[in-house]
């Protein structure tokens, strides 16, 4: 079977809509940009390096919408230039009234334009004219050469363009919800053709403008005289004829009236580069358009369905048969007895491996498999239909570390093949983790999306969704999909091979990615066990603590509340207590943990107490709940590991998240009790490294003075505090330990003068005073973070100690919040990322070594700079032994790393 190449779209400007006549669609881009920003807030759509992207999200959704809904064969996006304009030279306070426009929106045009440009959308902007005279223009244009036109704008001025082939889709409801404007509806609305608008708005006056309107005359009043002498300039030449107080407010305002009448006219023959006829719809740069949404971490995949689904370069619908535009595939879908001799035949090569998994977490049932080659054959199995003969041969083949295989997150599979008794080796490639290592700040991994952004490959809708096909459709064309996609995991890695060469990570690939990932699907499968009985009772213990907190918070109100409700609490705080108000957001005066410990802090009312105490009690009740649930039949708890997660390379879990559990309070403790030592082993033992993050500073500063703080055996914060104070050891007191410790462990993060003084509780002039002085006894660090962002701005990249790069083009942006968040991250990947290459060095020496020792036991968990083993009976020293051995001696620092080791019945125990 061959996949048919893909099909480019043949729209031409002779084409037309429903009714013979094309469709044209423009939109002001200003206008709708602005709206999407308020519709949406900026704080739920902002990147890891600060920039909004509310008002880019919800512009691409709205057109999404209208494209779809519209249907144009022609489209064009029209934008102001400045505010400059002819108008604002004939009135200067033209529109001179509006606010500053929001740090957040600015930039964001910008970007949009970048979304249209992959679109293949013409953008128009003229000096000297807004966007409403382009649109007009062209209207203009369109209507004399036949077209239909809608326009998508939020100016009402835009209705004097409203006609019997002209409809303006105007946004009532943020940008999700636009009224249709004909010229009946001009009228029911206001009374008047759409013709006469603009001698109505110019009676009217318009403050988002600036333009005056007449005292004393109002909406109903401007329709009325429109009406009564049909037209602006009838009522001008008979003005002595209107009675009253209005009517001599009118004369006084005369001048002014005809100069926002000609204001409000648009401009319909602005000279532009091209007309409507050149607008025709294009198929979209799909690759740039995913890199776009990628780069800017939007990551609903719902969004980009929408986009990609109103492509006028699509494929026809009815081709669903197509998997992989300009791939071919030589296919077997094999039954029984047909697999063991493909594999004979072609399981020397490099194979792509592709599966359509429908498991739950811990059922091991893979649905379907599939294998490809470079050359074009390709076999696609239902793993449940093998014979015997069969399974051998897959087993065997997949298992052999001399068969190379290509895979998508192998990890994965490494958890669930193992239930069928297939053990995986041989994978020479992972492309979502060499594509975490090419660009380790996206936040997708999808397979479709990279396939389109390194390929330019789109995979058809059987295939998408990384893996999931569309059971609905014909068994030999989802067949077809997943042995394309194994083909697509095949070309996506021999793309990553060149990659990873050209940005140095190829070793960290093989020598430590590839490598963790076997170790932790082997962690995922052991699991760690679970006293289910010790977790209910504190789970009951917590929910006594969240309801006592209840009781308490409706004692200090006065009357019962919904805790759970920001607007009550607000109510309750700020109206009924009078407290001071907090930082003013769109909903309230805000009432997150900082806002309430701040009020805690600033009066003696206790309900910001409770409310803290509350909040903190309902978290950790919700922790132990998702460690019940997480429970497997086994006894145990198989938490998911993620080395794709963080940017700095440090490894997080998911169901559950280990790293909620708090680990220096008493509830902390108490919740890993519950994590036991299982049945046939004896202990568990933990490890950590102590302080790695500032030994990372100490040798990558290469300070005289931190490493000799590290090497003389003292206690390291009360020596550098001796030398940032100017006090003996003797003299430092607990306050002044604490407050170099945060302030240590702030630089190793990035950490502001301004976030350590929100931290210790001081002034910033304090916490700025507090860094100066020991950069001034450590200029060896001060040098080194200096010198880290400026080698940072001039590459776009930091580095680790062992090559793993983030890329901070934010560094050189003209956007003060963005740049500053990447000179943060600037100051903290190198040594985080550096802390994370070195517990993964640890992990696997300490699990290579107990292989090699010939011990039992095996490392369960890797939480934070912390692994747990769990010790089989008799081998306990040496396991310590070989654990302390094994994670010193991971890299050589000029602060030696240094391992503190402890062991239990349980995780709280085994503390050290």
């Amino acid at each position: 079977m061959a996949a048919k190449a893909a099909k480019k779209s043949e729209t031409t400007g002779s084409e037309t809509a429903e009714g013979g006549r094309p469709r044209l669609l423009l939109m002001d881009g200003h206008s709708m940009a602005y709206r999407a920003f308020f519709a949406l807030p900026a704080e739920n759509f902002t990147t890891a390096t600060g920039q909004p992207t509310n008002a880019v999200y919800g512009f691409a959704s709205m057109l999404a919408n209208t494209l779809r809904d519209e249907a144009p064969t022609h489209f064009a996006v029209a934008f102001d230039v400045s505010r400059k304009t002819w108008r604002s030279e004939e009135f200067p306070d033209y529109k001179a009234n509006r606010s500053k426009t929001p740090d957040e929106f600015k930039g964001q045009v910008e970007l949009i334009g970048e979304l249209l440009d992959a679109m293949h959308v013409k953008r128009f902007a003229t000096d000297g004219f807004e966007a409403d005279d382009i649109i007009a223009t062209l209207a203009t244009q369109a209507t004399e050469q036949g077209f239909e036109v809608s326009i998508v704008t939020g100016d009402r001025d835009a209705f004097q363009l409203v006609s019997e082939h002209v409809t303006v889709l105007y946004p009532t409801k943020g940008v999700s919800e636009l009224t249709r404007f004909t010229p009946e509806k001009v009228f029911e609305k206001y009374g008047l053709t759409p013709a006469q608008y603009p001698d109505y708005a110019a009676l009217r006056g318009d403050p988002s403008d600036n333009l005056p309107g007449i005292p004393g005359v109002g909406e109903k009043t401007a329709a009325k005289w429109i009406n009564q002498f049909g037209s602006f300039q009838e009522l001008c030449e008979r003005a002595e004829e209107v009675k009253g107080k209005a009517g001599q407010n009118f004369r006084d305002h005369l001048e002014a009236v005809k100069l926002n009448r000609r204001l409000t006219e648009m401009v319909r023959d602005v000279e532009l580069p091209c007309g409507p006829a050149e607008l025709v719809r294009e198929g979209y740069d799909r690759q740039t358009l995913t890199v776009f949404l990628e780069a800017l971490e939007i990551r609903n995949q719902g969004l980009r369905d929408r986009l990609l689904a109103v492509d006028p370069g699509a494929e026809d619908a009815a081709d669903t048969t197509e998997p992989v535009p300009g791939v071919e595939i030589d296919g077997l879908v094999a039954g029984a007895g047909q697999l063991a001799p493909w594999l004979a035949e072609h399981g020397s090569a490099l194979l792509g491996v592709a599966t359509v998994d429908s498991w739950k977490l811990g059922s091991g049932s893979v649905a379907e498999v599939a294998l490809a080659t470079a050359a074009g054959p390709a076999v696609w199995f239902d793993p449940t239909q093998l014979d015997e003969a069969d399974d051998r041969a897959f087993a065997a083949w997949i298992a052999d570390r001399e068969r190379p295989k290509v895979m998508h997150n192998a990890k994965g599979l490494m958890r669930i093949f193992p239930e069928h008794g297939w053990e995986i080796d041989g994978v020479t490639m992972d492309t979502a983790l060499a594509a975490y290592l090419v660009k380790p700040g996206r936040r997708s991994f999808a397979l479709d999306a990279l396939s389109v952004e390194y390929l330019g490959r789109d995979l058809a809708p059987a295939a998408a969704g990384d893996g999931q096909l569309a059971f609905g459709a014909d068994e030999q064309a989802e067949a077809e999909a997943l042995m394309a996609k194994a083909r697509t995991v095949l070309d996506l890695g021999a793309a990553f091979e060149t990659r990873l060469e050209e940005v140095g990570a190829a070793d960290l690939l093989r020598d430590i990615e590839l490598p963790t990932s076997v170790l932790l699907a082997r962690m995922e499968r052991s699991g760690i066990a679970a006293d289910r009985g010790w977790l209910e009772r504190i789970e009951q213990q917590f929910a006594a603590a969240v309801q006592q907190a209840v009781t308490e918070a409706h004692a200090a109100a006065g009357h019962e509340f919904n805790l759970g409700s920001p607007k009550q609490l607000q109510e309750v705080l700020f109206n009924e207590l009078g407290l001071p108000k907090t930082k003013k957001t769109k909903t309230g005066f805000t009432t997150d943990a900082d806002a309430l410990a701040w009020l805690a802090a600033q009066t003696d009312n206790e309900l910001p107490v409770i409310m803290l105490r509350h909040r903190e009690q309902a978290k950790l009740r919700t922790t132990v709940e998702g460690l019940i649930k997480t429970i497997a039949a086994d006894g145990r708890i198989h938490t998911t590991f993620n080395q794709t997660v963080a940017a700095t390379g440090r490894l997080s879990s998911t169901d559950p998240n280990l790293q909620n559990i708090p680990v220096r309070t008493d509830e902390g403790r108490a919740i890993r009790r519950g994590f036991v030592v299982g049945e046939g082993y004896q202990t568990l033992l933990t490890a950590d490294y102590s302080q790695i993050e500032l030994r990372v500073m100490a040798h990558l500063s290469e300070d005289e003075g931190l490493i000799e703080a590290f090497t003389s055996g003292e206690d390291l914060h009360t020596t550098v505090a001796s030398h940032v104070f100017s006090v003996p050891k003797t003299e430092v007191d607990p306050e002044m330990r604490r407050k170099i410790k945060a302030m240590s462990y702030g630089l190793a993060y990035g950490l502001s003068a301004f976030g350590l003084s929100q931290q210790l509780g001081i002034s910033p002039d304090e916490a700025r005073k507090l860094m100066d002085n020991f950069f001034e006894r450590f200029g060896g660090v001060r040098d080194y973070l200096q010198d880290v962002v400026d080698r940072a701005r001039a590459t776009g990249y930091t580095e680790t100690m062992l090559g793993r790069r983030r890329y901070l083009p934010d560094l050189n942006s003209d956007n003060r919040q963005r740049r500053e968040m990447a000179e943060r991250m600037a100051l903290n990947a190198p040594i985080q990322g550096t802390a994370a290459d070195i517990v993964k060095i640890a992990m696997l020496r300490v699990d290579e070594a107990l292989t090699a020792a010939g011990l039992t036991s095996r490392m369960l968990l890797q939480v934070h700079d912390e692994i747990v083993v769990e010790v089989a009976p008799g081998e306990q020293k040496k396991v310590e032994e070989l654990v302390r051995r094994e994670m010193a001696g991971a890299v050589e620092l000029r602060a030696p790393l240094d391992v503190s080791v402890g062991s239990g019945g349980d995780w709280e125990s085994a503390a050290h």
